[in-house]
This record gives structure tokens, C-alpha cells and sequence, in this order.
């Protein structure tokens, strides 16, 4: 078994994102990137549920019942890195996908349907917050999620033909999974064919969508859900932000605003080892409490008051339950 430090935080580190200034910049070069051709498996992490090592990405049956487009977190956070995207070819953060990414979180719906995730060229962490925002952030973003977009309309276009959808991203992926649930289905004729939105790690408002509204029960489909995750009875210096914003119960899928421990069905934890009845959480003002889980070498999360980077993982067997519900109940 690989040691703690080496797997388990080095892999989450990977997907923290927490509000930092001092970043180094260079000139946003205002030219339109050209267009990634996604016609090339290359360009995707998995495809129709094989990732790019060729290995097969959940259960087989389960999985042909519908499709999942996940979009992965930002993992260019780098102070010191002066790009604003990175390049789609990126070996590190392609790599730092399959490894960590994609076992970690994409997996938790690939039993519900066949999982594609697109590479893209994600902006830098450090877009999304002033002063970088007027400064190229804004551009950066846009650039990200175009490929997003190109993707989604290559697989929309070629591979999907009239499947049920599960739109499923983390942080900066859910980011553009708001815009791109705005483009494409939100009072749209494709939102018939919208099982679920999970836009975990990003505040959701209500008032974002015309049509699409908050799922509030473990089988309702032709919604989203959302959540962010903190240590239980800490508030964030930012918390002003969240107010207000759509939270999601990921343990009962419903109003429910507290939980048992019984009822946790299982935390992903390192070396893919799962964890059931190990947590419990409360939906408190924008905010999703979760307590210490119980789990070896737990001591590493009391250092944290944040949870964002295990947003996804927190609650891998949850989602991976409720996905396939959900499209149970779609069908």
C-alpha cells in the first residue's frame, strides 16, 4: 500500500483550489486559439468508456444505459506558471487526469453510462479572481470553455445520437458546465434528454437557469444539483459568497438537512479503498458540513477547514448509487 503522503494528499492536492494572490502573469495574447479537432481520440481522456491507456471505465452493463460528459478541476495553479491555458497536449496535467482525476472522481458515474472526458485547455487557477480577471482571466475562461463546448458538440454530434445525458463536473469543470447547461438545455430541446447536473465545488444560483431547477429527491430527473464542501462548524473567510447558493444533500438526495453516519455509503479514499458510514453532513447556508471522517490517518483533514478538493471523493459511492438511480428512474 502506498503511504498517505505519497498517494492520498499528493493526489488531492492536485485539485485544491483556495483564493491566492502574488501570481505571475504574462500578456493574454488576444487571438483566437484555433479549435481542437475532437474527432481525435487524443484529445480525450476517455472516450466511450476507455480511457487513453485503453482500459475500460466502470461496469460494462450498467454503463450503456446512458452517457457521462465529465469535466475535470483546474490543475494549473502553479504561482509560478505565466500561462493563462494550458496547451491541450499538456503531458503533466493530461497525466495528472488519468492518474488522479479520473479514478478518483469521473469514475463515480461511469457505472451509470458511458463516460467521455474531453481534454481541454483549462485556464489557470488564478483567472477567476481579481485583479486578474480584466488582465486576461476573463479571455483565459472563455478559451477553456470553448473547447468544452467544441468537445460537447463533436460528441452531441457523432456519438450520442439521442442517448440520456449525465452532465458531471467538479470546480472549474462545473464552472463550465453552468455555461454550457445555459447554451445547450436550458429550455432547450435537449434538456429532454438531461438525466442529471452534478456541478459539484461551484456556487450554483438559482437564478442562473430559466428552466432547469434544483433536483430535490434521490430519482427526479431533468435537473441539477450542487454543493460545497467545508469542515463541519467553519465558515469560510468567503462565505459571503455562498450564501444563498443551491446545496445539495450528496448523501440523501433530498431536503433533508442533516444526516447519520449510518447513512453514508462510502468515501473513496486512497489506493481506491472505500469507506462506508464514515461521515455526516449538515446543510448549513450555502454550505455543506461534513464531519471528520473516520478513517485511517484521519488526521490529515483536521489540519483542514476547506474540503473542496474532496468534494467529489467525500462522497464516491453516494454519487455512484445516485447516478445509476437516476437513470433507473429517467428510463
Amino acid at each position: 500500500m502506498k503511504s498517505i503522503q505519497s498517494c492520498f494528499i499528493c493526489a488531492f492536492t492536485l485539485l485544491l483550489t483556495s483564493c491566492s494572490v502574488g501570481y505571475k502573469t504574462s500578456s493574454f495574447i488576444s487571438k483566437t486559439p484555433s479549435k481542437i479537432d475532437y474527432s481525435s481520440k487524443k484529445h480525450w481522456a476517455v472516450f466511450d468508456g476507455i480511457d487513453a491507456n485503453g482500459s475500460i471505465i466502470g461496469n460494462e452493463e450498467d454503463r450503456l444505459t446512458a452517457d457521462v460528459f465529465f469535466v475535470y478541476p483546474t490543475l494549473l495553479t502553479n504561482k509560478k506558471d505565466i500561462r493563462w491555458n494550458a496547451p491541450i497536449n499538456d503531458s503533466i496535467i493530461n497525466s495528472d487526469v488519468l492518474k488522479w482525476v479520473v479514478p478518483y472522481q469521473a469514475t463515480a458515474w461511469a457505472d451509470a453510462g458511458r463516460l467521455y472526458v474531453p481534454y481541454y485547455r483549462q485556464n489557470h487557477y488564478r483567472a477567476f479572481f481579481e485583479p486578474y480577471l480584466n488582465e486576461g482571466g476573463l479571455a483565459a475562461q472563455k478559451a477553456a470553455y470553448n473547447d468544452i463546448k467544441g468537445a460537447f458538440e463533436y460528441y452531441l454530434s457523432n456519438v450520442n445520437k439521442g442517448r440520456p445525458i449525465i452532465l458531471a463536473g467538479h470546480s472549474q469543470g462545473a464552472i463550465h458546465l453552468k455555461k454550457l447547461l445555459q447554451e445547450f438545455f436550458d429550455g432547450k430541446k435537449l434538456q429532454s434528454q438531461l438525466v442529471a447536473a452534478y456541478l459539484v465545488g461551484a456556487r450554483v444560483l438559482t437564478n442562473e437557469f430559466d428552466s432547469l431547477k434544483p433536483l430535490t429527491s434521490p430519482t427526479e430527473t431533468g435537473g441539477y444539483v450542487s454543493w460545497n464542501s467545508f469542515k463541519k462548524g467553519k465558515f469560510p473567510k468567503y462565505y459571503s459568497w455562498f450564501k444563498n447558493s443551491v446545496t445539495t444533500n450528496p448523501i440523501t438526495w433530498d431536503d433533508s438537512k442533516t444526516t447519520l453516519l449510518s447513512q453514508h455509503k462510502g468515501l473513496m479514499y486512497y489506493d481506491n479503498e472505500l469507506f462506508p458510514k464514515s461521515l455526516d453532513v449538515e446543510v448549513k447556508d450555502g454550505l455543506l458540513w461534513v464531519s471528520l471522517p473516520e478513517v485511517p490517518k484521519r488526521f490529515w483533514f483536521s489540519f483542514l477547514k476547506d474540503y473542496h478538493r474532496f468534494d467529489i471523493s467525500l462522497f464516491w459511492q453516494d454519487i455512484n448509487e445516485n447516478a445509476i438511480q437516476r437513470v433507473r428512474a429517467f428510463n
